[in-house]
């Protein structure tokens, strides 16, 4: 999985592509997830447009790096869900956890 960052004010837009099948790739996550704490991210925004696949290691990885953004003091919010990772959001239920957006602009734009 790839995992670019970029800043807009106190919010970290993160952008992952490829698959999300948690492991290595969640611990990537954490780590960027912090690197962008410390340059003054309180807020992020993850968007998932570019994810092909996502199976449960990879909705961990999500929970995981909306606890360690909560217990900092911020929010994480998703974008860019595709049909397929929406349906897997509702089934168990984690679109009751996770605020959505359709587009990462708007996720953004919601902290504001």
């Amino acid at each position: 999985m790839q995992i670019d960052s970029e800043l807009h004010g106190d919010v970290a837009l993160v952008r992952l592509a490829g698959d999300a099948m948690g492991g290595p790739d969640g611990a990537a996550l954490l780590d960027r997830l912090h690197s962008l704490r410390a340059d003054g991210a309180s807020n992020v925004v993850v968007d998932l447009a570019g994810i092909r696949h996502m199976n449960s290691s990879g909705l961990g990885m999500l929970i995981g790096a909306l606890t360690s953004v909560r217990n900092a003091g911020g929010d994480l919010r998703l974008a860019g869900l595709g049909s397929r990772i929406e349906t897997l959001l509702s089934v168990t239920k984690l679109l009751d956890v996770f605020q959505t957006f359709e587009t990462a602009d708007r996720a953004v734009a919601s902290f504001e």
